[in-house]
This record gives C-alpha cells, sequence and structure tokens, in this order.
C-alpha cells in the first residue's frame, strides 16, 4: 500500500471510494436521492480539487492503483498563538477508509501519514471530530493516542439558520 497526495490519475478511484462513502453516511431515512458518480466525479473536481480548495487529499492506494482510504486535510494558522513552534495546526476534515480495507492498518497508515506531513509543515497539532455515536472511531483515535478535548463543542448553522441570520442582519440595517 503507498499513502500520499491523490494524483490526477487516481481521481476515477477516489470517486469509487467517495460513492461508498456517500452510501456509507446516507441515513436509511433520507429523502434526497444518493448523489449520482457523475455528481460525485464533478464535485471532486470542481470543489474539492479547485484552485480556490483548501483541502489537500491523501489517499491510501493498494499496488494494483485501487484507492482504499482517504483523509481531507486543511493546513491553518491559530489566530489567537501568534508563537511559529505552535501556531501551525492540522484540521482532519475526513478519514475513510473501504469496507474491503478496514481492519488492515490503512485508517493508521493514513494518520501517521497526515502526522508526518503536518509536522513537516509546521503544525504543532492535529485536530478532527467524530460522532458522539461512533464509538468505533473514537476507539480508534484513542487508540492513535489522541485525547478527547473536552472544553470544546462543535456548533452547525444549517442553510434555513443562514437565511434567517443574513435576513436579520441586512433587515437590522
Amino acid at each position: 500500500m503507498h499513502i500520499a497526495l491523490l494524483t490526477p490519475a487516481q481521481h476515477e478511484s477516489l470517486v469509487d471510494l467517495l460513492c461508498e462513502l456517500h452510501a456509507y453516511y446516507r441515513a436509511p431515512d433520507d429523502a434526497q436521492p444518493a448523489p449520482a458518480r457523475e455528481q460525485i466525479r464533478v464535485h471532486l473536481r470542481e470543489r474539492l480539487l479547485s484552485e480556490t480548495s483548501p483541502l489537500r487529499l491523501v489517499v491510501a492506494v493498494r499496488a494494483d492503483g485501487r484507492v482504499v482510504g482517504l483523509a481531507a486535510i486543511v493546513l491553518q494558522h491559530s489566530l489567537v498563538d501568534p508563537h511559529p513552534h505552535s501556531s501551525g495546526q492540522c484540521q482532519v476534515k475526513e478519514l475513510y477508509v473501504g469496507e474491503q480495507a478496514r481492519n488492515a492498518g490503512v485508517g493508521q497508515a493514513l494518520m501517521a501519514w497526515v502526522a508526518r506531513y503536518a509536522l513537516e509543515h509546521g503544525c504543532a497539532r492535529m485536530d478532527w471530530n467524530v460522532k458522539a455515536a461512533n464509538r468505533r472511531g473514537q476507539a480508534f483515535y484513542e487508540g492513535l493516542g489522541a485525547t478527547w478535548v473536552a472544553d470544546r463543542l462543535s456548533y452547525r448553522l444549517e442553510r434555513e439558520g443562514m437565511d434567517k441570520l443574513v435576513d436579520a442582519t441586512d433587515t437590522a440595517r
């Protein structure tokens, strides 16, 4: 298995894995239709890999060229910590290993590669989210030596809330 940043030759194989990822995360009661392969391909090409995207896509690839795992990461600097030795941060936006490759060390290898890459690019820490119900994921991350950040919570503002916020602000002007 080889781990590196995504290359153009791996795009179609990554589309296969992204199709699997979408099916994996899809709720059984989801009213929206599953995205078609072409939608996923366009999303990859025009958004995830665009010049303006901050994402770096790291892939685990088998000897036959098949992408079996991915990590989507963003390197950034802290606004509140100006010290060069500690301001760099690596945000892991997604870690996904295909069903056929799970429990074979792919996730750990991806995270180790990301850690090395982050260190080489001046990062002093890595952060990511995991669903509260994902006990296997939590155990995996703790097995890597990660600790739960007790003083942090995730918040989300969905489209409807965003629209209301913008409307309320526009009305107040």
